[in-house]
Formats: C-alpha cells, structure tokens, sequence
C-alpha cells in the first residue's frame, strides 16, 4: 500500500527514451514539491505509454501502463483520485502529425484534453507538459524572443500550442498548476529513427558513430535550435519545482539551447569520430522535411528562462561527446 505521506507521479510517454531517462532521474532525486511547497518522497511513478519496447528502467516504485491516452476513461482509470505531479510526454512527434492530421489531433490534443479533465478529479496537481518551438513558424525575426508571437506552421506546432493554451486556462480556473516547456530538437536521441522531422539530426550522429550510412535530408547550412537530453530531463523537473508565483500569467517558456547547423554537427562529429564517421553522412534532399524544417525558428533569446533559472548546454561537442560515451560503440581508438 502506498504511504499517504508519499506522491504519486504520472509520466505519460514513460517509456519512450525522454521518460525513461526522466524516469531514472526522478528516482535517483527520490523527492518532489507538491502544489504547496512541501517537498515530499516519490512513492510511485506510472509510466504510460502506447506500447513498450526494449529494456525499460526497473524500480519497486516505478509502474508501467499500456494504453491510449485519448481512449475513453484510460486517463481517469490511470490517474484515479490520488495522483499528484503529471509529466506530459506523450506525442505524435511532427513529421507523423503532419502525414495524419487525424491522427495527430486525437493524440496530441484529445489526448491532452483526457488529461486535464482527469487532473480535476485531483487536488490541482502539478502538471509539466513537453512542449515544443514548433509553436513557432512562419515569417519570423531573426532572432525569436519571449514576446515573439507563436505563429505554427505545421498541425504539430498547433496542437502544440492549443495544448499550451488550454493548459494555461485549466490553471487560470485551478483545476490544475501547469507549466509548458518548449524543447528545442532534441539531439542525440539512441535508438532507430522516427518519424519526427527533426530525425534526422539525431541520425546524422547516431548511425554514423555506430559504423552506418545516414541520410540529411536538408541543406549543410540548415540552422536548428538544439538540446541535449540530459538538458531537457533537468528542464522538465526545474519547471515542476519552481514555485507557482515564478511562473506567473505567462505558463509556457522557451527554453535555453544552442544554435547550429548541420556542418558544425558534422564538426563535432568529426572531433568525436573521425573523418571516417563524417564519410558515412550522404547529403539526400526530402523537400517535405526541408519545408517542415524551414518554418521552425533556429536562433533564440531566452533571457526570462535564465532568469527562472533554466540552463542549457555549452557546446555541440559536449553533447556528441556525452551521446558517444553511453552508447557509442564505432568509434575510433584514438576517441
């Protein structure tokens, strides 16, 4: 029976590779703030996803939950009447929202509606949400900044942004405390591709530093706006544990990250794996990525996340470097 000292968490997406890693991290702290400050220990963290594959992190307090967060009820009977913290994670990621608009909506925004009518069943629970700078599209400054107007591009970015809306009107009305966080593309991702249109930026170092061909599909001077996992982990659970007062009207944020292109990801990639890894890189143009990836923002200012306490990465080595070391296996000797 679990200690009604203790907090249960939700992690819907918990077995994808951010929450497993998120996962691993909020057992490894061992402790949350609920919606009053108080700091209090995880009892219980449900994972739940549309499927699990693969080794998933094992833990007495972690449970795993195969579902559909949009099917009637699934959410309600999950979350039941003691659930404290939820983190949001679950998504049809871009490029496959953008093939399926059906699919994407019942996903993305159903299910995140199933969420939130489930959060009124509890005691305002915190809730942090995976947003992402696919809000923002179109004809854009050069530089985005706080006040910069979401503007999506693409059905992802706006199911994104509705999400974001909704969450901060369900907290205006108190049934739930939420905070958004935009990610950056996320890089290096483990594992095989998906279909997300930002793939590829993983791909381009994954595949080559494991002995394989990888395809860019977009130009050597394409710029993106980028953050490690690790960053991103840190950024979810910061977000929880600000207090509510720092987040004030404004409930979503952009997070910190670093500019670059594919040619200085090539570079970090060379540093790390050698001029052989960068031969593996074949340049084969997709126009549909290139014009999805052509309405997302590369450069950022984000002086309200600094201020809020958020950090980044320093460099894109660093993050090639950290990738190589956990799950690199092609590497030179002299790496």
């Amino acid at each position: 029976m679990k200690d009604k000292q203790s907090m249960k968490v939700v992690i819907t997406g918990g077995a994808g590779f951010l929450g497993q890693q998120l996962v691993r991290a909020l057992c490894a702290r061992g402790k949350l703030t609920d919606a009053d400050g108080k700091e209090r220990t995880i009892g219980q963290i449900v994972a739940v996803d549309q499927s699990q594959s693969g080794k998933l992190f094992v833990d007495d307090r972690v449970g795993y939950v195969v579902g559909d967060i949009a099917a009637p009820g699934f959410v309600d009977h999950v979350m039941e009447a003691d659930t404290e913290s939820v983190f949001h994670l679950a998504a049809v990621v871009s490029g496959a929202a953008e093939a399926d608009f059906d699919l994407g909506m019942r996903v993305n925004l159903d299910g995140t509606r199933a969420i939130l009518n489930a959060c009124r069943l509890q005691r305002r629970p915190k809730l942090v949400f995976a947003s992402s700078v696919a809000v923002f599209g179109g004809d854009l400054p050069a530089v985005v900044t706080d006040d910069t107007q979401p503007t999506p591009q693409t059905s992802y970015g706006v199911q994104k942004l509705i999400s974001e809306l909704l969450i901060g009107d369900c907290t205006r009305k108190g049934f739930i405390d939420g905070r958004c966080v935009r990610l950056p593309t996320i890089v290096v991702r483990p594992g095989k591709p998906n279909a997300a249109a930002s793939s590829f930026a993983s791909g381009i170092v994954r595949e080559p530093l494991a002995g394989e061909i990888a395809e860019c599909p977009v130009d050597i001077d394409t710029g993106m706006w980028v953050l490690s996992p690790q960053s991103a982990v840190a950024a979810f659970i910061h977000a929880h544990e600000l207090p509510s007062a720092a987040w004030g009207l404004r409930r979503a944020i952009n997070l910190p990250g670093l500019t670059v292109t594919v040619a200085q990801m090539l570079e970090a990639l060379r540093a790390v794996g050698g001029d052989a890894a960068v031969a593996r890189v074949k340049m084969q143009p997709d126009e549909r990525i290139r014009a999805i990836v052509r309405t997302w923002p590369a450069r950022f200012v984000t002086p309200r996340a600094a201020a809020m306490g958020f950090t980044g990465d320093t460099d894109v080595e660093s993050i090639v470097r950290a990738y190589a070391r956990e799950y690199a296996t092609a590497l030179p000797a002299s790496s």
